[in-house]
């Protein structure tokens, strides 16, 4: 396949397009400089910029992988402007293109886990848990997701899948150590990491499967809480006893992390398999 990578130049984007570039034409777009020989191509510039996107005018584009975005802590403005805006802009001039499949990084912090009150409205959290965000980057992420929905009613032939990325870790991260009683910040983004490695695996086999049309989220995070206090207890000190807790009481489930992959796992035969649970010490 021809697939265009955003933001390759990024902490995942780099690991992808080493990954990716012995099977497939690998296009990178990123704002910085060129860093890859297995690179079928390069375009320095920025995706919200239609003037950069015409440089891909002379590739033809089966499918993107869309990455760059600004992060945590962006303004409402930088928020809307560039990841709502601009996807909006890459994502209609890949479809003129006759693109059919859109693979973009979103992220658990859509559903308003970068609040550090958030109560979601269920455990374990689906991945179609409607936002309740607070903060700006969680909104955009949000209506980056009803973007590519109303992409596919307009396209009904062309396959969205909105990844929503745990906290990604490098692989020499150690989880923190969590106390029970201590509170904790954001503890919904801090108990949902995921290994680098298996964010790169995931992307791969999903832009990899065949098209399948429609809009799909999934959540993508350890296999296991980030923390060594089993699920039950350090959410009861979050949420309180009145919280239905029963899925961890489950034997097995004890340490199941707090986002539901089922879905994932049953449609791309991956599971993240590096543990995001400290070590006993």
């Amino acid at each position: 396949m021809n697939i265009l990578i955003t933001g390759a130049n990024g902490f995942i984007g780099k690991k992808l397009v080493t990954s990716l570039a012995n099977q497939h034409n690998v296009i990178c777009m990123s704002r910085s400089c060129h860093p890859y020989k297995k690179a079928a191509a390069y375009v320095q510039g920025s995706f919200d910029s239609i003037v950069d996107l015409r440089a891909l005018d002379i590739h033809e584009i089966d499918a993107v992988i869309h990455l760059a975005a600004v992060t945590g802590g962006c303004t409402e403005e930088e928020g809307l402007a560039v990841n709502v805006m601009g996807t909006r802009r890459l994502y209609r001039y890949l479809l003129d293109r006759g693109c059919k499949k859109f693979v973009t990084a979103s992220s658990i912090a859509a559903v308003g886990g970068l609040d550090d009150d958030f109560i979601p409205l269920k455990l374990p959290i689906q991945a179609n848990h409607p936002c309740l965000a607070t903060d700006a980057y969680g909104l955009s992420k949000a209506l980056v997701e009803e973007l590519t929905r109303y992409f596919q009613r307009v396209n009904p032939d062309t396959d969205f899948i909105n990844l929503r990325f745990g906290a990604v870790a490098n692989e020499d991260w150690l989880p923190p150590l969590i106390e029970k009683d201590k509170r904790m910040a954001v503890p919904f983004i801090v108990l949902g990491h995921v290994y680098a490695s298996d964010v790169v695996e995931a992307i791969v086999r999903v832009v990899e499967a065949p098209i399948k049309s429609g809009v799909r989220n999934f959540n993508l995070v350890g296999p296991d809480i980030s923390s060594t206090i089993p699920a039950r207890e350090i959410l009861s000190s979050i949420l309180g006893a009145h919280y239905d807790l029963d899925y961890y009481k489950l034997p097995g489930n004890e340490y199941k992390p707090l986002y539901v992959m089922d879905d994932f796992i049953a449609e791309f035969g991956y599971e993240p398999r590096r543990s995001t649970r400290r070590p006993a010490e």
